[in-house]
């Protein structure tokens, strides 16, 4: 009997194979596939989409493998990981075409010699699908928009193992869901992003003491609204590492330009906020301000929660989280600044929903599931305490796939119009491990 795996001429894992324990992980989970797919072209992608629907397992796609819920594997199905599918190709212009399963640091580190750069996460070993496809705020957010404002189209194979091409001209309504959609439509083998010419950036931490935590931040927000947008920062406090709700408040910047005087005259309003007990603020190039993914011991697990704060919120959110973030108990908290180049995309020309917020709230809590569970009435507590003041959910800081959370990434009018999409391409909800939009 023929298999649609007869055309596959990637690798196959299955249980029992060497290499089966570290395949079917995640980073943050654990499976036990039946198999793992690695293909090495697009025409082995569409193979393994087959295989998976004749066969009609639950299928998981994998980039990078940063998922919080762990949609990179599953329990008796099929893995297609994409890690083979990583070229990093400058075409034209500044149009750079990047396989599916490349990761973020790949990407940069192969635009360095050329001057350019795409807007994209903070990490280097997160992928450049999963990020791309819910989203992408990182240090050039304010600049030059989101990651999915970058793409100019992608390769995508269908449930059906089709491979259609998605942009403004051809497909245009699987490219608006796309972007933004996550992984509900298929499987991108190939990204076409447009960059942008980049020198060296000044990057680093100022760090102030926690008890000007309420200070800094109001101060903060209120210089990152008037603030060129060649500046994007981060503010982060309650680190359990540094001290819990004594740890000092971080305020991360990335100036996108290398000329000293313009950086300093839009990094120094932050330095005179407080009482500054640390300050490493240097040029550098871009692709060095990317980190390594953290990778979580065995036994600890991640819960991580998010929201956005529009401007007229925004006093009373960040009043919250300075009074919980220096209390007992608090979650690491981390703030992120968006606005510039993202408010700029009208609200319904990406399947990306947030545009007019002014901010991006995280919380992370880490620990053993005993003290997760311990930790959560405090967590539900903080949450409640910020939902007048917030709204929506940012997808690639979720660590749940409840309905709703997918109400809560996607507005009504949103929704629908990505179901609709969806009963095109994926009728079947065979692109069911994501945050999903029902057909």
């Amino acid at each position: 009997m023929s298999s649609a795996l007869d055309d596959f001429g990637g690798d196959i894992i299955e249980p029992g194979a060497a290499e089966y324990g570290s395949a079917s992980r995640s980073l943050l989970a654990t499976g036990t596939p039946a198999r793992i797919l690695r293909p090495k072209s697009t025409g082995d992608v569409r193979a393994g989409v087959r295989y998976a629907a004749e066969a009609g397992l639950v299928l998981s796609v994998r980039g990078g493998g940063h998922s919080f819920p762990g949609f990179g594997t599953n329990d008796g199905g099929v893995v297609i990981d994409l890690a083979g599918l990583a070229d990093v190709e400058v075409l034209d212009g500044h149009v750079v075409r990047i396989g599916g399963g490349a990761t973020w640091g790949q990407v940069a580190t192969a635009l360095a010699p050329h001057g350019l750069a795409i807007s994209s996460g903070d990490t280097k070993s997160v992928g450049v699908g999963g990020l791309t496809l819910t989203g992408g705020i990182g240090w050039k957010v304010r600049k030059y928009g989101l990651a999915l404002d970058n793409v100019a189209g992608a390769e995508v194979v269908t449930a059906d193992g089709d491979l259609v091409y998605a942009s403004a001209t051809e497909h245009p309504d699987l490219f608006w869901a796309i972007r933004g959609g996550g992984g509900n439509f298929g499987i991108v083998t190939a990204f076409d992003f447009v960059a942008h010419p980049t020198t060296d950036v000044f990057f680093g931490r100022i760090a102030f003491p926690a008890a000007e935590v309420a200070t800094v931040l109001r101060g903060w927000a209120d210089h990152l609204r008037t603030a060129p947008e060649e500046l994007t920062s981060i503010a982060s406090f309650a680190n359990p590492f540094a001290g819990g709700p004594e740890a000092p408040i971080e305020i991360q910047v990335a100036f996108d330009g290398d000329d000293e005087a313009t950086a300093a005259a839009a990094i120094d309003p932050i330095r005179r906020l407080g009482t500054v007990v640390a300050d490493d603020v240097t040029r550098r190039p871009y692709a060095e301000t990317l980190v390594d993914g953290m990778i979580p011991p065995p036994g600890i697990q991640l819960v991580t929660r998010s929201a956005f704060v529009d401007e007229d919120a925004v006093t009373d959110a960040l009043g919250i989280l300075a009074e919980v973030g220096t209390s007992s108990g608090s979650p690491v908290i981390a703030v992120r600044s968006v606005g510039g180049a993202v408010a700029r995309v009208p609200a319904d020309a990406t399947a990306y929903a947030h545009r007019r917020a002014e901010l991006m709230v995280a919380t992370t809590t880490a620990g053993p599931k005993p003290a997760l569970d311990a930790a959560r009435p405090a967590l539900d507590a903080l949450w409640g305490r910020l939902a007048p003041h917030v709204s929506g959910l940012y997808a690639n800081f979720l660590s749940s796939a409840t309905e709703q959370d997918v109400a809560g990434i996607y507005p009504p009018a949103t929704y629908e119009r990505l179901a609709a999409v969806k009963r095109r391409y994926d009728p079947t909800n065979l692109f069911a491990r994501n945050h999903n939009v029902r057909p």
